[in-house]
């Protein structure tokens, strides 16, 4: 009998000994900064401040940073969505200010802010090449592929948000508030 009451005090203590120590760990794991987040996290955090938004769901950022050269899970439908987004928002802020503007007016104006050239130099801005994850065959610096990833930004903030509105208010302050708008 006393082997089994030694045996179970021994238990006993060792359980609250263990426990003790993985507390302790957890608790320390839990409360130090972690400092091996990888390249393209902190990259990612690096990104919504630069266009001053942060993201309920990274996930959305991450795919948006994701071209379909690199994976099945990409950009491109974000893409397409945040094209309309921009589009969406430079007509409304366009036609708030000048509403007897010509479609044509319209038209050339929303190329100009939202086409290639313009998205893939907004894109450059932000250092996009440097972030978007493609495979090795692909060239990250390409305008399609910057310009993609820049678009998909916009799109991925509007799920996020579930607001285009809110995706189009981000694209604005990316684009220095109003400052692009006056020049209407």
């Amino acid at each position: 009998m006393p082997f089994y009451f030694n045996l179970l005090c021994f238990f006993l203590v060792f359980s609250f000994l263990l426990r003790t120590s993985l507390t302790q760990e957890l608790g320390n794991e839990l409360s130090s900064p972690k400092t091996n987040a990888s390249p393209f996290s902190t990259a990612l955090e690096t990104l919504q401040k630069q266009i001053g938004y942060d993201f309920q769901t990274v996930d959305l950022l991450r795919r948006a940073m994701t071209h379909s050269s690199y994976s099945n899970e990409n950009n491109r439908a974000l893409s397409i969505l945040g094209l309309d987004v921009i589009q969406t928002s430079i007509s409304l802020h366009y036609l708030q200010r000048n509403l007897d503007a010509s479609a044509k007016d319209l038209s050339r104006r929303i190329s100009e802010m939202s086409g290639g050239d313009s998205c893939a130099s907004d894109g450059y801005r932000l250092g996009l090449q440097n972030v978007v994850r493609v495979s090795t065959k692909t060239n990250s610096s390409t305008e399609s592929v910057v310009c993609g990833a820049f678009r998909a930004i916009f799109g991925a903030a509007a799920i996020d948000s579930s607001s285009a509105d809110d995706a189009g208010n981000v694209f604005w302050k990316f684009q220095g508030g109003d400052a692009e708008v006056s020049a209407f």
